[in-house]
C-alpha cells in the first residue's frame, strides 16, 4: 500500500519525514488502519481520514513505536541534578523551577526527571513537571504510572526502590513522584504550542528531531528556543549533539551530558538541526566537567549482552565508566583488552565506534559499528551512528536503509 498521500499527511501532522523511519513502518500502519476501520479499502480509508481527527490520531500512534526507559543517559541526569540544585539556590524561594519533556511518551522521561529532583534534595514544592506528547495512548499509560521489567535497565536500580511500588506483574511509581508531573497532549508544529505559559528552566527534547527534515528541524528548533528561558539548558539526544554547533550552541562540558545552554549561543536565530539512573545523584559539589570534543552514547547494560561470559559484562561495564569519565584512552585500551581475551564483542566493537566518533575518526568509527553490526545486526545504536555518519558524508541512501532496519527493529521489540 504504497501511496504517498498517508506518508504527507504525517508529515503536514507531526513533521514526520518518512525517510527517517522508512516507508515499510508508514506502509504497515497505514495496511493496519485500513484493514480494521475500512475492510483494507484503501480509498475509502483515506476519505475517513479527512473526516476524522480521531482516526488521524490512531494512525499518527499506530507509526509511533515508544522505545524509552528510565534513566535513560544517566549522565543527563546527573547534570540536571547539579544545575538544578543550583539553580533553586539562586531563586532563593522567588518561584519554582519549570521543566518540561516533549515528546514524553509513556513517561520514563518525565518521572525520571522528578526522581532526580527528589533524590538531589530538592523539596517538591520547590519544582514542578510538565510532560507533553502527541499520542494520547501512551500519555494514559503515563499517567497510570505502571511499569514492567522493560523500563528498567542498567545496572544501576536503586531508584526502583526508593521510587516505586512492588506489584504483581511490574512496578508502580510512587504518587510522590506522580503527582509532581503535568501530562498533556502536544504537537511541537501547533502554533499555540504551551501559549501563555512561562518559559522553562530545562527543556528535554531527546531523538525526536532525527525524525525530521530539515524545514521542520529549523521550526521545531525555533520552538524549543521560545519555550526556553534565555538562561535555559536544552537536554537533547546523543545522535542530535553532534550537530548542536550548527545553531551555535556550545555542550555544558559535562561528558555524555548532551546539554545546551541556550546562554552559549552565539548567534541570534538558531538554524536546522539534523540529526541512563545514578543512585545517589550528585550534589551541588560535583566533581569537575570533563570537557569532550564530541557526545558519547552510554552503553552500560542498555541490552543483554549476548553469548559473553560474566566477566566479559563487568569488562564492559568498567568501559563505560571510563569513558563517561572522560578517559577515553583507557577506556580503548579496556576495550581491545576485552577483544583480545574473549574475542569479538558487539558491544566493545560499538563502544569503539563512539570512541572513534567522539575524536572525530569518522572512518574508523564506521569500521567499529560495521564489525558490531556483522555480531548482532539489530543492534539499534551502531545502526542509528552508522547512519548519522553516512547521512553527514552525503549518502541519503545508505543512511535511510540503517534507519530502516532500526525501525524493524523497534517494531520487532515493541
Amino acid at each position: 500500500m504504497n501511496d504517498p498521500r498517508f506518508a504527507q499527511l504525517l508529515k503536514a501532522r507531526i513533521g514526520l519525514d518518512a525517510e527517517s523511519v522508512g516507508d515499510a513502518v508508514i506502509e504497515r500502519a497505514v495496511r493496519q488502519r485500513c484493514s480494521k476501520v475500512s475492510g483494507g479499502d484503501a480509498e475509502h480509508y483515506w476519505l475517513q481520514l479527512q473526516g476524522s481527527a480521531e482516526e488521524v490520531q490512531a494512525l499518527i500512534e499506530a507509526v509511533i513505536v515508544p522505545e524509552t526507559w528510565f534513566f535513560r543517559y544517566p549522565e543527563s541526569f546527573a547534570a540536571l541534578a547539579d544545575l538544578a540544585t543550583r539553580r533553586v539556590l539562586e531563586l532563593a524561594g522567588t518561584r519554582p523551577l519549570r521543566l518540561l519533556s516533549l515528546p514524553c511518551s509513556t513517561g520514563e522521561e518525565p518521572y525520571s526527571i522528578v526522581m532526580t529532583m527528589l533524590d538531589a534534595g530538592l523539596a517538591p514544592s520547590a519544582f514542578q513537571v510538565d510532560a507533553l506528547d502527541v499520542s494520547r495512548s501512551v500519555l494514559e499509560r503515563a499517567e497510570e504510572g505502571r511499569y514492567g521489567r522493560n523500563s528498567f535497565r542498567g545496572v544501576e536500580l536503586g531508584f526502583r526502590d526508593r521510587h516505586f511500588i512492588d506489584e504483581e506483574g511490574g512496578y508502580r511509581i510512587a504518587e510522590t513522584v506522580r503527582k509532581k508531573v503535568r501530562f498533556r497532549v502536544g504537537n511541537l508544529l501547533a502554533a499555540d504550542l504551551l501559549a501563555g505559559e512561562a518559559p522553562y528552566d530545562f527543556v528535554f527534547c531527546r531523538n525526536l528531531l532525527i525524525y525530521f527534515d530539515r524545514a521542520t528541524q529549523e521550526q521545531v528548533v525555533d520552538v524549543l528556543c521560545r519555550l526556553a528561558r534565555a538562561d535555559g539548558v536544552l537536554f537533547i539526544g546523543p545522535a542530535e549533539a553532534s550537530l548542536m554547533s550548527r545553531i551555535g550552541l556550545k555542550p555544558l562540558g559535562v561528558a555524555q551530558s548532551f546539554a545546551f545552554p541556550l546562554a552559549s549561543a552565539e548567534v541570534v536565530r538558531p538554524a536546522p538541526l539534523s540529526w541512563t539512573p545514578p543512585a545517589p545523584l550528585p550534589r551541588p559539589s560535583a566533581p569537575k566537567p570533563v570537557p569532550v570534543q564530541a557526545p558519547m552514547r552510554p552503553r552500560v547494560a542498555v541490552k543483554p549482552v549476548q553469548h559473553v561470559a560474566e566477566p566479559a559484562t563487568d569488562a564492559l561495564a568498567d568501559i563505560a565508566r571510563l569513558a563517561n569519565s572522560g578517559q577515553a584512552g583507557a577506556a580503548r585500551q579496556r576495550c581491545e583488552a576485552l577483544l583480545a581475551e574473549k574475542g569479538p564483542n558487539a558491544e566493545a566493537y560499538y563502544w569503539l565506534g563512539l570512541l572513534a566518533d567522539a575524536q572525530g575518526q569518522g572512518i574508523e568509527a564506521q569500521g567499529f559499528y560495521r564489525k558490531a553490526l556483522y555480531l548482532q545486526p539489530d543492534h539499534q545504536e551502531s545502526l542509528l551512528h552508522l547512519a548519522a555518519l553516512l547521512a553527514a558524508q552525503g549518502d541519503a541512501a545508505g543512511a535511510r536503509r540503517l534507519q530502516e532496519r532500526a525501525a524493524r527493529g523497534v517494531k520487532r521489540n515493541g
